[in-house]
């Protein structure tokens, strides 16, 4: 292997109903996706998906992949959706000869690694490098349905390598998610449950995106602990 920040509704009453296999996608509005950043609950929030992603394995699986692909590596490194810029940060470490840029709505996290290029704003207004390497989304792209995705899809074509990691739409993460509901805050017991409503099913995430088979290869798996990794890259 080789924005603008709006007010929204959300209901924060507790889920009881079981859950069962979704058939369909169901994409809501998440809290953390509103919130201003230093609004204490998203600051607890971000703390805890930074926990979440180490018990999932999700970061650590996604700097792996990307060690797979040195020559790719070399040519940059670009994440979107890069959240409080930790994955990024450690991308930055990992590989230190390497262009490293991240986009998201929210400002330049304040402890972010120096030579990290941030990249502020929406990405559907931003118009994606001609050519780059890697491109990496980690619980990204699942807030997305429809055209989004499809322009998303777009905008990835110019990397030759992607590096997906999303929520696997099924059961047993959320029974998995409701045994950390007293160890984190409202705002991400709520999110979590949300996101995995929005997560992909084999196959989905690559078909919803339309991405073009011509030149690539593709691999999809999932993990008991409730993630959705896809990579696809050119041949």
């Amino acid at each position: 292997m080789p924005g603008e920040l709006f007010r929204i509704h959300v209901d924060l009453r507790p889920t009881t109903a079981p859950y069962t296999e979704m058939e369909k996608r169901v994409v809501v509005p998440e809290i953390l996706d509103h919130l201003p950043a230093d609004d204490p609950e998203a600051v607890r929030s971000r703390r805890d998906l930074r926990r979440i992603n180490v018990l999932m394995g999700n970061e650590k699986w996604i700097c792996e992949t990307a060690l797979g692909f040195k020559d790719a590596v070399a040519r940059g490194i670009v994440e979107i959706g890069a959240g409080d810029g930790h994955l990024t940060a450690r991308l930055a470490r990992l590989f230190p000869s390497s262009a490293v840029t991240a986009y998201d709505l929210a400002p330049r996290p304040p402890r972010l690694i120096e030579r990290v290029t941030w990249k502020q704003g929406d990405l559907f207004n931003v118009p994606p490098p001609q050519t780059g390497g890697v491109l990496v989304a980690n619980l990204f792209l699942h807030h997305f349905e429809g055209q989004s995705l499809r322009d998303l899809g777009k905008w990835c074509e110019g990397f030759e390598v992607l590096i997906f990691n999303e929520p696997d739409r099924a059961s047993f993460p959320h029974f998995l998610g409701g045994l950390l509901h007293p160890f984190i805050n409202r705002v991400t017991r709520h999110d979590m449950h949300v996101s995995i409503r929005a997560g992909f099913s084999q196959g989905e995430l690559l078909d919803l995106l339309r991405l073009n088979t011509e030149n690539r290869l593709f691999r999809e798996t999932s993990t008991w602990r409730g993630s959705r990794r896809a990579v696809a890259w050119r041949i």
